[in-house]
């Protein structure tokens, strides 16, 4: 085998590889002669066909399958001599003409091109500070919690002849009241996707529906029709919709009080708990473990913003090139369906191409990081902590748990989506071990609110 190197530019390396006709040739036979042994035709007894056949049914998919054997070996000892280790998948280029004829023997010339993973040095990780922000459940989030499970149980009743006898002459809609309506909507006078209903019920005073839509329906009484004004948020969830003035045609049709349980240890053993304590306990179980999670969410973010400051190498343009796609891929997707950052909105095209580029310089370069410290320190995702993942996937799916199971075994790249952020989770975890992690007690407000963007990598 001849190697000649083509090119060698920064990351960028080529390779002109020619094969002996020898050795091809002496593959090729080998795997006809073994073919004869078995091969069965009709006119000729098993093992008995002439080789002149043989070659002439079966030499072109012999010799295809003998180039790619081939190609693949020759690429894996290039690698292995000269100690490379590609970014991504080698681009093979086959130079010779017809290289799988049958008939004649030559050598067959390829190119091999590839970008490789650049030389890493890893930071002193005994040197990061951080701080890890820590929030306890308040009392008054716990007790929005049980309300809003209160309400999801209640009841609703008519009013009595003596509860609507003591509100007088006001027997219309009023706060704590709920209010059954069919309703219209309408933009420009033309009727809107998702915009009509029948039989719902609102809670007067409540919210959840566009500002000012329940507002206007005080003092509605069963029977009534009204026609209210709204305007939707100007980032209403639907482009369509934002920020656009809409009507409602709106018929009311029932008026109720809404009854809420007593919340006691009968109603805890309605929830399958023996105590309302016991209620309690686990809503700030489950919200305390919401908030660590927060709470790792930003000192991981911390942490890799530590780390992008904290090395500069030169990433493979490939690999660059290809987030930078998927990042505009979706930016231009949202840009189409109009809900583009409103940081972005003014921003020609350049110039949001060359912000996002940098963007995905730093995706690539934190990915390779991580991926050489997990490398260097033998960070393993275990078959174990997979299937853990795989089930937990798979749970998300009642009742077709063990077709997603079926589909996890059929598919690897579903099981690589998965074995990807557990070893990044690893690697975060190895690297907070050996920093300065700080412990600070903060408010819940400050933990969920949004920590500042990173800055733009110094090479973009």
């Amino acid at each position: 085998m001849q190697v000649t190197e083509t090119l060698s530019d920064g990351l960028r390396r080529g390779y002109t590889i020619v094969l002996p006709a020898a050795d091809i040739e002496t593959r090729r036979s080998e795997r006809l002669t073994s073919l004869s042994k078995t091969l069965r035709l009709p006119g000729f007894r098993p093992g008995k066909v002439p080789m002149p056949i043989i070659r002439q049914r079966y030499g072109s998919a012999v010799s295809a399958e003998v180039l790619e054997e081939s190609v693949s070996e020759a690429t894996r000892q290039v690698l292995t001599d000269h100690g490379l280790r590609p970014a991504m998948q080698p681009k093979i280029e086959i130079v010779t003409e017809d290289p799988t004829s049958a008939t004649a023997a030559r050598d067959i010339e390829f190119k091999l091109d590839l970008e490789l993973l650049p030389d890493i040095t890893l930071p002193d990780f005994g040197a990061l500070a951080l701080t890890r922000m820590k929030a306890e459940v308040p009392e008054e989030s716990l007790e929005e919690t049980l309300t809003a499970l209160s309400r999801s149980r209640r009841t609703l009743a008519d009013f009595t002849p003596e509860e609507l006898a003591e509100r007088g002459d006001d027997t219309g809609a009023r706060d704590g009241d709920v209010l059954t309506v069919d309703y219209l909507g309408k933009v420009d006078d033309v009727a809107f996707e998702g915009g009509t209903a029948t039989d719902a019920d609102i809670d007067i005073g409540g919210g959840g529906f566009i500002p000012g839509f329940v507002e206007q329906l005080a003092g509605l009484k069963p029977g009534e029709q009204r026609t209210i004004n709204v305007t939707f948020p100007a980032e209403y969830g639907n482009a369509e919709l934002a920020g656009k003035a809409a009507t409602f045609d709106i018929t009311a049709k029932q008026l109720r009080k809404s009854i809420p349980p007593v919340m006691d240890d009968a109603f805890a053993l309605t929830l399958g708990y023996d105590s309302m304590q016991e209620v309690r306990d686990d809503i700030r179980s489950r919200r305390q473990r919401e908030l660590d999670g927060v709470s790792r969410m930003r000192i991981k973010r911390e942490l890799l913003d530590a780390l992008a400051d904290q090395v500069s190498f030169a990433v493979p343009p490939g690999m660059l090139e290809r987030e930078f796609e998927q990042i505009w891929q979706r930016l231009d997707a949202d840009r189409k369906a109009g809900q583009i950052d409103e940081d972005d909105k003014d921003k020609d095209e350049e110039t949001l191409k060359t912000e996002y580029r940098a963007i995905a310089e730093r995706r690539v370069r934190l990915g390779l990081l991580l991926a050489e410290i997990g490398r260097v320190n033998n960070l393993t995702v275990t078959e174990l902590e997979l299937g853990r993942a795989i089930r937990q996937e798979a749970a998300k799916y009642p009742g077709q748990e063990e077709a997603m199971m079926e589909l996890f075994r059929k598919y690897p790249a579903l099981t690589d989506n998965l074995r990807a952020p557990i070893f990044e989770d690893k690697v975060v975890d190895y690297i907070l071990e050996l920093a300065q992690v700080t412990e600070s007690v903060v408010s819940l407000e400050d933990l969920l609110k949004e920590p500042p963007p990173p800055a733009a990598p110094a090479a973009a």
